[in-house]
């Protein structure tokens, strides 16, 4: 008889508002999940400018605060 975990709970995503997606990966056993949120940087390009994606993930969870307010909204796992 083999050893019964229940499955992680589901990734999700929020598009909008002043990123272009904040995403979640499932949670993990011990409760954390990590967060993506992709924004648009300017960038120079000649005369004018032009806006490339970035993407920046980190680690949230229980006992796992994160610095940028924006980052941690909101500040529970995002279902997908």
């Amino acid at each position: 008889m083999g050893v019964m975990t229940s499955a992680p709970a589901s990734a999700g995503c929020v598009y909008g508002g002043g990123y272009i997606s904040k995403c979640d990966d499932p949670v993990q056993p011990d409760g954390s999940w990590q967060r993506c949120v992709g924004i648009a940087s300017v960038v120079p390009s000649g005369f004018g400018t032009h806006l490339i994606p970035v993407r920046q993930c980190a680690v949230m969870g229980p006992g796992r605060p994160g610095g940028d307010p924006a980052f941690n909204d909101p500040p529970v796992h995002i279902e997908g």
